[in-house]
């Protein structure tokens, strides 16, 4: 009996990983699309505060746009598994199937090498704000900003698994399966 050439290829431990990778990145996207509750009722909560009672604080000001980054961080690698992203579809939607995966996988492979270079150069960033204690310059403003900052590294990471699995994705496309 002639083996399988999928086996030979690897292709069943390539798909296997792509599909953790997505599970993965649903997990995250599902669990953070919670935030996008959270700041709204914070904001609400700020506007009734300040214009029902004259009261406010800026550190409840500063935690909307803090929780803003891990809903844009974590938000954009799940847009990408489902598709949500921006394109140009006005021309994609005119390439034949093929050229579409190719324009897809060339996507995906430029997504990784922009995930490396943003992890990269955000890795110094977050330790600088760290050996510092950087916080806000506000008064009663939070402090820790290299938590939040620490989230860009973390996002981009999870931006590189969910390009890893569409490039994988479009080469099982591109063969076939």
């Amino acid at each position: 009996m002639a083996p399988d050439p999928a086996q030979q290829t690897g292709a069943p431990a390539a798909s296997g990983a792509r599909a953790r990778i997505e599970r993965f990145v649903d997990v995250v996207g599902e669990w953070t699309s919670w935030v996008a509750l959270v700041i709204v009722v914070l904001m609400a909560t700020n506007v009734l505060l300040r214009y029902l009672f004259s009261a406010g604080t800026v550190w409840a000001q500063e935690l909307e746009w803090h929780l803003l980054v891990p809903l844009i961080l974590f938000g954009m690698s799940y847009a990408m598994r489902h598709g949500e992203h921006v394109r140009v579809d006005i021309l994609y939607a005119r390439f034949p199937a093929r050229t579409q995966v190719i324009v897809e996988l060339v996507s995906a492979l430029l997504c990784v090498a922009l995930s490396v270079a943003v992890i990269w150069l955000s890795l110094k960033y977050v330790q600088q704000s760290y050996v510092i204690d950087e916080g806000s310059p506000d008064p009663g403003g939070i402090p820790h900003r290299y938590v939040i900052k620490s989230l860009i590294p973390i996002g981009f990471a999870l931006l590189l698994l969910q390009g890893c699995a569409s490039a994988l994705a479009c080469v099982e496309k591109l063969r076939g399966r």
